[in-house]
């Protein structure tokens, strides 16, 4: 059975049959009853990463079932022409398969959250706008979103959509070849694995519209940092939270991890909820080995209001 659907929203990511919810353990069900223990009657901040979105089939680059990827760094990608165009030709190919995902129960679970007040607001590592397509209003798009592009030497933003039109004309049967060639796997962000050299080779890569400059999608690569307007907001979302949770991050980088070590500083029950560890344990009141999805719903449910 197909379960890939298509979203509600710019996004246009999946390449994994979204998951069926699963049961929580009884093991599961004691760490959640600590949890609601602990945050009852406090505004909560929360700070979700990619292991909230698999659900919704997207892959991820640090989860148990992760396969090991080295993404390209920011300074490769201006620096080299061949770069950008591998690049964007991979680019094309994972955005017109990831195209069908919606937000999953973990999503909808973190929208009820805000709607009861529960939250200050919410963080989120990922691009994949699934928050908002799930009714999340006061989000952080940390490391910035995937439905925009932007041009390194203008300045202006255009949308996702617009440039698939685009490299659509400029590369007429391209996405026939690559899906006839056998030689491609979908990895995260959009971008895709592909083998075939004389494919790559053969991208042409479109340049801004307005001035022809070099377009970047509109969020942090590897290598770049979080603009610090943006950083600085989600601290003073956490400052005014009365806890910090963290949910489907492995806080490998650190642009997550310093919020959960700011909270920890300043005395604030932190829990963290991830299949497998993470770089933020030592700092955790309550660290869980969870599924993500299932126990924000089960959290939402169960957190009585303030």
């Amino acid at each position: 059975m197909d379960r890939q659907r298509h979203g509600i929203g710019l996004t246009g990511f999946a390449s994994l049959p979204a998951a069926d919810p699963a049961a929580l353990s009884s093991a599961d069900l004691q760490g959640l009853e600590r949890v609601r223990e602990l945050l009852s009657g406090k505004r909560l901040a929360l700070l979700t990463g990619a292991g909230l979105s698999t659900d919704s089939g997207i892959p991820d680059y640090r989860g148990p079932d992760a396969v090991p990827r080295s993404p390209m760094t920011y300074q490769e990608f201006v620096r080299d022409r061949a770069n950008r165009q591998r690049y964007w030709a991979r680019n094309h190919i994972g955005w017109s398969h990831l195209r069908h995902a919606d937000p999953n129960p973990g999503h909808t679970a973190a929208a009820e959250l805000e709607r009861r007040g529960l939250l200050t607001g919410l963080i989120t590592q990922n691009v994949d706008r699934l928050h908002e397509d799930a009714g999340s209003r006061n989000v952080i798009d940390l490391h910035g979103r995937y439905d925009r592009v932007v041009c390194l030497d203008c300045r202006r933003s255009y949308t996702r959509r617009l440039l698939a039109g685009v490299l659509e004309e400029l590369n007429p049967g391209f996405l026939a070849r690559a899906t006839t060639s056998g030689l491609v796997e979908m990895a995260p962000d959009a971008d895709a694995s592909v083998e075939d050299i004389a494919l790559i080779s053969s991208f042409v890569v479109a340049g801004c519209p307005a001035c022809g400059g070099i377009l970047k999608p509109d969020f942090v690569y590897f290598g770049e940092n979080v603009p610090k307007e943006r950083a600085e907001a989600a601290y003073a979302m956490v400052d005014s939270a009365e806890a910090l949770l963290v949910a489907g991050s492995s806080l490998t980088v650190m642009s997550g991890l310093r919020f959960v070590r700011h909270a920890a500083k300043d005395g604030k029950p932190v829990v963290i909820i991830n299949r497998g560890g993470t770089r933020g344990d030592q700092h955790a009141t309550i660290k869980l080995d969870a599924g993500v999805s299932e126990a924000l719903t089960w959290l939402a449910a169960e957190l009585p209001d303030l």
